[in-house]
């Protein structure tokens, strides 16, 4: 098929950089399969071996330091027929370390090429998952301070299927690249080569000694009988496919119109407990029984059970591109939890917009209409406060009307509970 190197990006390393050996390498194994650029995909991250998407003319991803295992996966899942390839240096493994793992335990179709220098190269030298203890690093003392990871150990004992400890200088590098590449399954190479921009101007390291030192490691030469199974995307989409299909989303049948045309913005500023984004998802549904386009954004803290609830709603008669909102059309203000998540969002209030507010609270300043609800001596507790302000919302015609409401909570609740929610509506009608 001939070379897919990029002409307009050639590689660049530093002069006796092993990654340029690689990258070579890789090249010869891609016309040695007879590979063109768009049955290929890199997949890169941060790092001199970061590099490797932009130096062929292949499919290219690059992302986040540590993570190019994960969009690996989703790509290969996405794209099976296409040969995924990863480059991934020591830091890169060292930060992803648990990304091999499931990568491993999966044994999904990808060939994950450690380019293995022995430290961070790019960003100074420091001492990476690899360096060895007895190695002078950029980070002072603290490689001496940990166990140098055995990448090949770590991937037989997590399930690889192909893994292999191989020299950048080694003649038959393309060969056993190829070879990764051909397996059906998870394949990993751990590539060493010596950083003459970093690691070896504090320390000797040579071709000679790298395979020295492997040859003192436990042999990774290809195929591990004991981890033979089925590639996971094949596997996957076998099971996949017995499965009973999945039921049809619920159809929600267009039989009223809405109050107002275009955009309309609601915020609904709450507390844990008061049910927020229930009173959301039941606005969205309101929105489309009458034909509207809808989307919610939630917000609240990890405590779940204390602290704001905010939700914010956007009802539109045209697809919505934008979610944000900056200028809301409505705000109900429930608690001061919620109000003082978005205090900023009142001075943005237009003179026709409406506020729907608990008349304990107080609010800051604002252009728009106010309506207070006392729910204390109406006897509605806080967690019916949101649905309380909605049957207001709707007596106000404001972006919904009793009827949208009224449909929205017998599509979201059933029995008993239907019967309590139309209940507190009808009674909260009269608080408009």
């Amino acid at each position: 098929m001939g070379s897919l190197l990029n002409a307009d990006r050639p590689p660049l390393f530093c002069p006796g950089c092993a990654h340029d050996r690689v990258t070579q390498a890789v090249d010869k194994a891609l016309d040695r399969l007879g590979l063109a650029g768009h049955q290929v995909a890199m997949v890169s991250d941060i790092g001199c071996s970061g590099l490797f998407d932009t130096f062929f003319n292949t499919h290219a991803l690059h992302g986040l330091h540590g993570r190019a295992l994960t969009y690996a996966t989703g790509l290969k899942m996405a794209r099976p027929e296409l040969k995924v390839i990863v480059s991934m240096g020591d830091g890169g493994l060292g930060i992803g370390g648990a990304h091999l793992l499931s990568t491993c335990r999966r044994n999904i179709d990808l060939t994950l090429l450690i380019l293995n220098n022995f430290n961070y190269g790019m960003t100074g030298g420091q001492c990476s998952a690899t360096t060895p203890a007895n190695a002078k690093v950029a980070s002072g003392f603290l490689n001496q301070l940990e166990v140098p990871l055995d990448a090949c150990r770590v991937a037989c004992a997590a399930g690889a299927g192909y893994v292999a400890r191989v020299s950048a200088y080694h003649a038959s590098l393309s060969e056993q690249i190829a070879a990764a590449i051909s397996f059906n399954g998870f394949a990993m190479l751990d590539i060493w080569g010596v950083c003459p921009g970093r690691y070896t101007r504090r320390n000797t390291l040579t071709p000679q000694m790298i395979e020295a030192d492997m040859a003192r490691l436990p042999p990774a030469q290809g195929v591990v009988e004991e981890n033979r199974r089925p590639e996971f995307g094949s596997l996957y989409q076998a099971r996949a496919a017995a499965q009973p299909p999945a039921a049809a989303p619920h159809q929600v049948t267009v039989t009223h119109r809405a109050p107002q045309s275009g955009r309309r913005e609601l915020v609904i500023l709450g507390s844990a407990g008061q049910r927020i984004v229930t009173a959301g998802e039941i606005l969205c549904l309101a929105g489309l029984t009458a034909g509207l386009h809808a989307t919610q954004k939630n917000d609240y803290p990890i405590t779940v059970l204390r602290g704001h609830s905010v939700s914010e709603v956007v009802l539109a008669d045209e697809k919505i591109g934008y979610t944000g909102i900056a200028h809301p059309h409505v705000i109900i203000a429930l608690t001061l939890e919620g109000v003082a998540r978005r205090q900023a969002l009142f001075g943005a209030l237009r003179p026709d917009a409406l506020v729907i507010a608990n008349h304990h609270l107080q609010l800051p300043q604002h252009a728009a209409e106010q309506v207070n609800i006392d729910f204390k001596t109406a006897k509605i507790k806080s967690p019916d406060w949101a649905l309380a302000a909605l049957a207001v919302l709707a007596e106000r015609r404001q972006a919904i009307h009793p009827a949208m409401l009224h449909s929205a909570l017998a599509l979201r609740f059933a029995g008993r509970v239907l019967e309590k929610a139309m209940d507190l509506v009808a009674r909260s009608a009269r608080l408009a």
